[in-house]
C-alpha cells in the first residue's frame, strides 16, 4: 500500500500537530501520519542538536525542559497513532505505522546514546545544586543516567551502531508478531447452520453469532477467535467435536499449525530471543533477563525465580486436587473418560454449576455494562474523593464513551472507555496513557487515558452483558488508569505510571479487583437486564463461595507462564538447538499439573513479552499481586474495625500513598508508607484460599 506522505498538507492543516487539546480523531488519517512524524523529528532533532553543545552551567530550565518539550509532544503524536493502529486497525494505518515506526525507534536509540546529552545529566546529578532539587527531579536524572547507560551510551562507536540496529529490527519483529496474532484472529471463522449444533449457548451468544453471519451475508452462525465468541464455546457448548474444533484453531494461531505460514510466529520469537541475547552481551549482561530487572524491584533472575517456584510449591497441592476433583466429575458425571484440553472449560463451569449451584450465565444476567460501569464510578467516588462525569471529545468509534474526573470542581483527569470485541482491534484489555500531568509555568496539563477491553458488545437494543470475570477485568484496567490521572506529581518523567518500576505497575489494577467481591460494591454495579433486580445476598454468597474454585490451577497457570518467560530469557541460549517451545515444555513437565496436547503453541501469540513490553518480566503480576493483596489488607483491616463498612479514609491514603506519588520515589518507599511495613506474601494466600 503506497503511504506517501501528501506534500499538500501544512502542519497547521495536520491534525497530529495539534496539540491544543484532545486528540482530533474525527480529522486523524492515515495520510497525515508521514508528514506529521517528520515535522516533529525534525524539530526534536534540531533541540537535541542545540543542547548537544557545551553549557557553561547544566540547569533543569536551559536542559531537561526544552528536551522534554519536544521529545513530549513527538512521543503523544506516535502514541495516537499507536493507539489507532491496535483499536482501528485497517491496511493503510498499518502501512503508515509501519513506515514511520523504524525512524521513531532510530531516534529514541540515537537519544539514549547520546553521549553528550549523557554527560550533562552526569554533570546534573554530580552537581552540588542536585541536593536541592526535589525528589521528582532527583529521580528522573537518576532514571536518566541508568537508561541512557541500558541504551548503549557507555558503548564504543562501532557497538552503538549494532545496538541501533538491534533495536530496530526489535521493535519491526515485534510489530510483525503483534500483527501476525491479529491477522491469525481476523482471518478465522467458523459457520455453523445448524442451531442444534450450538446446544448449551447461551441465547445472547447465538444471538450474536447469527448477527455476525448476516454482517457477512452468510446463514447461519458465525464464530471467530475474539474471546467473546470464542470462549463460551469451550465454556458451554456441549458439543465436544465444537469445543476441539474452536480450541484447536485458537491454539494454534500464528502458528506453523495455522492457517497461514505468513502469520507464522515461531521465526520471530526466535530472532527476538537472539536480538535480546545480543543486546545484554553488548551491554556487559550474561543474559536479557538481567537487563530486564535493571529497573525492576526484582533483584536478580534467580530471585525471581525462586519466588516462583516457591509460589508453585505451595500451590500445587491445590492444584492436583483440583484436577483429581476435576477428572472425577467429568468421568462419572459427563462420561468424559479422558479429560481433553477442549473438556477443561466446560466440565469446569459443569462442576461449579453443581458444586455452588449457579452458572455464570446466571451471574452475567445482573451485570449489564452501563450499570457495572456506574457502580466503579461510585466506588472510585466514594473511595478517592472525586466525581466522574460524562464528557465530550471526537473519537476513533461510536463505541468509544468519554468522561472526566474532578475534584472540588476542577478537572483532574480525563479518560476514553473502549469495551467492545470488534475486527481490526487488538485482542485483550490494557490502560494506556494519552497525555501525562505536567506543570509548566502556571499551566497545568491534566493527564488522559485510554481504557481499551474486548467485551461482548450488545445485541439488538439491550445492552452488553458482562461475565463477572468482566467486570474484574474493568476494574482492573481502571485501576492502572487511576494511577495515571490521580498522580498529584507535576514532572510527566514520574507522574502517574511513569517511572515506576514494572514489577510495581499492577499494584493498583490488581488492588481494585477485589472490589469486584465486595457485596457493598457489588449492590450498586448490578440490575437484573429483565427485572432490574440487584444481585440477590444468596447469589453472592455462592459466588464468595466458589471465588476460589480451582484457584491452585490458576496459580500454577501463571507460574508456569512466568517461568516460561524468566527461563526463556535467562538460561535459555537463543542460538542452542532448542526451541522455545522445548523451554515452555521443560518448565510445563516440572511444574504444570495439567499438560496441553502437543499441538499447542500458546507461545506464538504470547504478545505480552513478544510484543508487549513483558520479556523477563510477566512475574511483575504475580510479584504485583503480593503488594496488591497486602495493600487491600489494610481496607479489610479498617473495615472491620468499621462495622463492615468500606473506609474512605484508607482509599484516601492509598490515593495519596500510592496512587498520587506515581514514579517520583521507589514503589518498596510507596508501599511501605501505606502499609507501615514491607510486604508479605500471606494475605495472597489467604485471598487465594491456599493458606497453611
Amino acid at each position: 500500500m503506497n503511504t506517501a506522505p501528501d506534500t499538500t498538507l501544512l502542519p497547521s492543516d495536520n491534525p497530529l500537530l495539534d496539540f491544543s487539546d484532545l486528540p482530533r480523531f474525527d480529522a486523524i488519517k492515515p495520510e497525515h501520519v508521514t508528514p506529521a512524524i517528520d515535522a516533529l523529528l525534525a524539530r526534536s532533532r534540531a533541540v537535541v542538536a542545540s543542547l548537544e553543545a557545551p553549557m557553561q552551567h547544566v540547569s533543569w530550565s536551559d536542559f531537561i525542559e526544552p528536551l522534554e518539550n519536544s521529545t513530549e509532544q513527538l512521543g503523544r503524536a506516535w502514541g495516537v497513532v499507536g493507539h489507532l493502529n491496535a483499536v482501528q486497525d485497517t491496511p493503510e494505518l498499518r502501512a503508515a505505522y509501519n513506515e514511520n515506526q523504524p525512524k521513531i525507534t532510530e531516534f529514541w536509540t540515537a537519544l539514549a546514546q547520546n553521549i553528550a546529552l549523557f554527560d550533562k545529566y552526569k554533570a546534573l546529578q554530580n552537581d552540588p545544586d542536585f541536593a536541592t532539587f526535589s525528589a521528582a527531579r532527583q529521580r528522573i536524572i537518576e532514571n536518566a543516567v541508568r537508561d541512557f547507560r541500558l541504551g548503549g551510551a557507555d558503548l564504543p562507536q562501532d557497538q552503538k551502531a549494532r545496538f541501533a540496529a538491534i533495536q530496530e529490527q526489535h521493535a519491526a519483529l515485534s510489530t510483525k508478531f503483534s500483527e501476525n496474532v491479529l491477522d491469525a484472529t481476523n482471518g478465522y471463522a467458523l459457520f455453523i447452520e445448524n442451531e442444534a449444533e450450538l446446544a448449551g449457548l447461551p441465547g445472547d451468544v447465538i444471538q450474536a453469532a447469527r448477527s455476525a453471519a448476516e454482517q457477512d451475508g452468510k446463514p447461519g452462525y458465525k464464530f471467530t477467535l475474539h474471546f467473546p465468541s470464542y470462549f463460551p464455546i469451550l465454556q458451554l457448548a456441549d458439543s465436544r467435536a465444537l469445543r476441539e474444533t474452536i480450541y484447536r484453531a485458537n491454539a494454534t494461531k500464528a502458528s506453523e499449525l495455522g492457517a497461514k505460514p505468513d502469520w507464522d510466529n515461531t521465526q520471530i520469537i526466535a530472532d527476538l530471543l537472539k536480538l535480546r541475547a545480543e543486546e545484554a552481551r553488548l551491554l556487559g549482561y550474561q543474559n536479557f533477563a538481567e537487563v530486564s530487572l535493571v529497573p525492576k524491584m526484582a533483584q536478580t533472575p534467580q530471585q525471581v525465580i525462586d519466588f516462583l517456584q516457591d509460589l508453585a510449591q505451595r500451590a500445587r497441592p491445590f492444584a492436583e486436587k483440583d484436577l483429581a476433583e476435576l477428572r472425577a466429575f467429568a468421568k462419572h458425571e459427563l462420561g468424559l473418560e479422558t479429560l481433553e484440553a477442549w473438556d477443561t472449560a466446560y466440565a469446569s463451569e459443569k462442576l461449579r454449576e453443581q458444586r455452588y449451584a449457579f452458572s455464570e450465565q446466571e451471574v452475567k444476567q445482573y451485570f449489564p455494562e452501563p450499570k457495572v460501569t456506574a457502580g466503579l464510578f461510585r466506588l472510585v467516588q466514594s473511595l478517592f474523593g472525586v466525581q466522574i462525569k460524562p464528557d465530550s471529545a471526537p473519537v476513533w468509534h461510536p463505541d468509544v464513551q468519554f468522561f472526566r474526573i474532578e475534584r472540588d470542581d476542577q478537572l483532574v483527569g480525563q479518560f476514553y472507555l473502549d469495551l467492545h470485541a470488534r475486527s481490526g482491534k487488538r485482542g485483550g484489555a490494557w490502560m494506556d496513557d494519552a497525555r501525562g500531568r505536567r506543570r509548566r509555568g502556571d499551566a497545568l496539563q491534566t493527564p488522559v487515558a485510554y481504557l481499551t477491553c474486548n467485551f461482548s458488545a450488545p445485541v439488538g437494543n439491550n445492552p452488553a452483558l458482562l461475565t463477572h470475570d468482566d467486570a474484574i477485568t474493568l476494574f482492573h484496567e481502571f485501576g492502572h488508569g487511576l494511577h495515571h490521572m490521580l498522580t498529584q506529581v507535576d514532572e510527566i518523567g514520574v507522574s502517574g505510571i511513569s517511572g515506576v518500576e514494572w514489577d510495581a505497575v499492577e499494584l493498583p489494577s490488581q488492588f481494585m479487583e477485589n472490589f469486584c467481591w465486595e457485596w457493598e460494591v457489588l449492590q450498586h454495579m448490578t440490575a437484573h437486564i429483565d427485572t432490574g433486580a440487584a444481585l440477590p445476598r444468596a447469589l453472592f454468597e455462592k459466588m464468595i463461595a466458589a471465588r476460589n474454585f480451582q484457584s491452585g490451577l490458576q496459580t500454577l497457570r501463571q507460574v508456569e507462564f512466568s517461568l516460561f518467560d524468566m527461563h526463556l530469557h535467562f538460561d535459555h541460549d537463543a542460538y542452542g538447538s532448542k526451541s522455545a517451545l522445548d523451554v515452555l515444555n521443560a518448565v510445563r513437565e516440572k511444574f504444570a499439573v495439567l499438560l496441553p496436547p502437543a499441538f499447542n503453541r500458546f507461545q506464538n501469540s504470547f504478545s505480552h513479552i513478544f510484543a508487549g513490553g513483558y520479556a523477563a518480566g510477566y512475574y511483575s503480576y504475580k510479584w504485583a499481586e503480593v503488594l496488591s493483596a497486602d495493600a487491600y489488607g489494610a481496607f479489610e483491616e479498617a473495615r472491620s474495625d468499621q462495622g463492615g463498612t468500606l473506609p474512605a479514609e484508607t482509599g484516601r491514603k492509598f490515593q495519596s500513598e500510592i496512587l498520587a506519588v506515581g514514579g517520583s520515589r521507589p514503589a518498596l518507599e510507596s508501599f511501605k508508607a501505606f502499609r507501615g511495613r514491607e510486604p508479605n506474601i500471606d494475605a495472597l494466600l489467604r485471598h487465594s484460599g491456599m493458606a497453611s
